[in-house]
């Protein structure tokens, strides 16, 4: 079986494709695994039940970024109101390049392991150096470990041919390969979704907003650029200083500029801390593999923009890291067509705000479920994969269908509703409590016990659901 993707939805599915005894291989256009991103989040009970059966969840509050509040500020720095950590980070918040390194340790060695404690014996083999995420490809197993996932990073595919007996996968680099299934789990802009569904105007709707983010350099002492701030196309890229260790967030009508540091990450070489933007917008048209057209179209969208905005944008030139995209959300009429099925952003997705994360994680859960539960029939698993998870993702996305608005709200009379809303307690508990509930609509199937694979405690690792 072929997935597609190997950022969050690619290596959990094929963890739990590897418990149940299938081969998965993941391919992934980057290189390597993906550094930087922002935080995501997981809320709910049926996210961080998944996240258990796993073995992961304890892992994942241990790398966590701890949460905390976002304080919305004026220009001269004072707070007008403040975003609860509960609604900012969920019930648990980690960046998602450290989600991708631990879900993809765990997919390499074999979901059967796991459950009999192996993995944290190091029975896996080898090192994650020595795997693949700084490398071309992964996937041997130590002597004696069950079949592994196998990674090809650094390429990509270019068609698909479907027959009765398969799928013919072309690539941009390897040769040609068949597989009996192929799975999208590539993102927003996905690739599968175009060769096996469509062009993606079909199925992707602009929310008017557009989101960035990128790194923060620190200030080199006496000033200047520090030695990993160097400037792109002759722009200036200099450090920062005095970042709060919580993110603030500065709102004009129509766009928010936010900055702050991520505890986990204080002391690290070079680093101030993270810049995340939202600003309204027509769709745009640019190209997503030219970082500096992109960083051109934030720099224009934050012109004349106060407090201290044009100090963080000056940075934006040297950011080696930049995240650009349209907020949007993904609607697909049906999931799967033929042998090619749909996972994750590629699916059901929703750029902020819609839980995309968290319902990846239990869409994965589902979907190796219940191929593994058909014992083979594709047509019934993908069938069954969707009318489980329909309702419960399309909930997910709504919470995100008004995100840029709340953000950066369109005038100043919006943003003094919204400042005065998250100052009452009553307003910000209904909040909280809708939230909960999008994220709480869903009854998981315990897969691993129907179909014989092996689960780990519930609370393996430390990782009690309700982080006791």
């Amino acid at each position: 079986m072929l997935i597609s993707g190997a950022s969050v939805a690619g290596p959990a599915l094929a963890y739990w494709l590897g418990r149940y005894g299938f081969r998965p291989t993941v391919v992934e256009v980057a290189p390597a695994l993906r550094g930087g991103g922002f935080a995501v989040d997981f809320r709910g009970a049926a996210q961080l039940d998944v996240l258990a059966r796993m073995g992961v969840l304890g892992e994942i509050r241990r790398s966590g970024t701890g949460g905390g509040p976002m304080h919305f500020i004026d220009d001269q720095g004072r707070q007008l109101a403040s975003l609860p950590p509960e609604f900012a980070g969920g019930d648990v918040e980690i960046l998602r390049s450290e989600l991708s390194r631990i879900l993809y340790e765990r997919s390499l060695c074999g979901g059967g392991l796991y459950g009999h404690g192996l993995y944290e014996h190091g029975s896996c083999g080898r090192s994650l150096n020595e795997h693949g995420p700084y490398g071309a490809a992964a996937g041997a197993a130590a002597p004696g470990a069950p079949p592994v996932t196998e990674y090809l990073f650094g390429d990509s595919v270019t068609s698909l041919t479907e027959s009765e007996d398969g799928v013919r996968v072309t690539f941009e680099r390897g040769a040609p390969r068949t597989f009996d299934l192929v799975v999208g789990a590539d993102g927003l802009h996905s690739t599968v979704r175009r060769l096996a569904f469509g062009p993606e105007e079909r199925f992707v709707s602009h929310l008017g907003y557009y989101v960035a983010g990128w790194d923060l350099p620190a200030a080199a002492p006496g000033g200047g650029v520090p030695a990993d701030g160097v400037p792109v196309d002759g722009m200036p890229g200099g450090g920062v200083r005095g970042l709060a260790d919580r993110p603030v967030g500065y709102g004009e009508p129509g766009r928010l500029m936010s900055a702050g540091r991520t505890a986990r990450r204080t002391g690290e070489a070079g680093y101030a801390g993270e810049a995340f933007c939202v600003f309204a917008a027509a769709e745009l048209t640019y190209d997503r593999r030219a970082p500096t057209a992109q960083k051109k179209l934030i720099a224009q969208a934050y012109a004349g923009a106060g407090w201290r905005t044009p100090e963080l944008i000056e940075t934006l030139w040297g950011a080696r890291d930049l995240y650009f995209d349209a907020i949007s959300r993904v609607d697909v009429p049906r999931w799967s067509a033929g042998r090619t099925v749909l996972l994750g952003d590629a699916a059901y997705g929703a750029t902020v705000g819609g839980m995309g994360t968290g319902s990846a994680i239990v869409g994965a859960y589902v979907l190796a479920g219940e191929l593994a539960a058909a014992g083979g029939d594709h047509r019934a698993a993908f069938a069954r994969y969707e009318r489980r998870l329909r309702p419960y993702v399309t909930r997910c996305q709504e919470g995100g269908r008004g995100v840029g608005e709340f953000l950066a709200p369109a005038t100043r009379e919006a943003m003094a509703a919204r400042n005065a809303a998250l100052n009452d307690p009553v307003a910000v508990a209904a909040m909280l409590a809708q939230g909960q509930d999008l994220a709480a609509d869903i009854v998981l199937e315990d897969y691993p016990a129907r179909c014989g694979g092996v689960a780990p405690s519930v609370t393996d690792g430390g990782g009690s659901i309700r982080g006791a």
